[in-house]
């Protein structure tokens, strides 16, 4: 689950589902703000509020633990468990999402059995500062001066980088895996990791995509 504090008296807890190849197939979240009487669920106001520059602009990723100071300092009381704040989410907010092209065997690195490639979108603009700190945890950076990273699990290789898409207007997390024969699962790991890298700087995931 993901937790945000918004305008500094309310916060959003969020929660993305994916499929089989770690797409973003659906959106959904329970929102409480001081002096309200519950939580209620965020239907499609997750979506919304990504598109919405003032809203963003008061919008700040946290962790569990702080979301539970902050809701206990507003007289929430004891932050509820995730089960129960899932069974406060509205209804979900289905994605769609193109099928992505399969490389042939030709475009292959030997000792590989299969190439992906994903791309996480992400709004708000980071401050240098963040961006500064994402390259060192990453331990590289692109010719440009952006984030970037590599590493391996097992017999699976994986390149990332952070860039702007969009003319601009957004953020990209892209991803190459190069999966060596063993099962494909790590790859999840490796995308809900490094989204949580990127996140944890300030920027807000929107949807990750898979181009092949």
């Amino acid at each position: 689950m993901d937790y945000y504090l918004l305008a500094g008296d309310a916060i959003l807890v969020e929660e993305f589902a994916y499929g089989e190849d770690h797409v973003t197939v659906g959106l959904a979240g329970a929102m409480w703000a001081a002096g309200d009487g519950g939580w209620r669920g965020t239907g499609s106001f997750g979506r919304f509020l990504r598109t919405d520059q003032d809203l963003l602009s008061v919008l700040t990723p946290i962790r569990r633990d702080r979301a539970a100071r902050v809701f206990h300092d507003l007289d929430g009381g004891a932050l509820p468990s995730e089960l129960e704040l899932r069974s406060r989410f509205g209804e979900w907010v289905r994605f769609t999402n193109a099928a992505p092209l399969r490389l042939g065997s030709d475009d292959m690195p030997q000792g590989y059995t299969e190439k992906r490639i994903y791309r996480v979108l992400f709004a708000k603009e980071p401050r240098a500062g963040q961006l500064a700190e994402l390259s060192a945890a990453w331990r590289g950076t692109t010719p440009g001066g952006m984030p970037s990273g590599k590493g391996r699990a097992g017999n699976h290789l994986f390149t990332w980088n952070l860039r702007r898409v969009g003319r601009g207007i957004a953020w990209g997390l892209d991803v190459t895996m190069l999966l060596g024969g063993e099962s494909p699962d790590v790859a999840g790991a490796v995308l809900r990791k490094l989204t949580a890298d990127v996140r944890e700087r300030g920027l807000i995931p929107v949807t990750t995509e898979r181009f092949a």
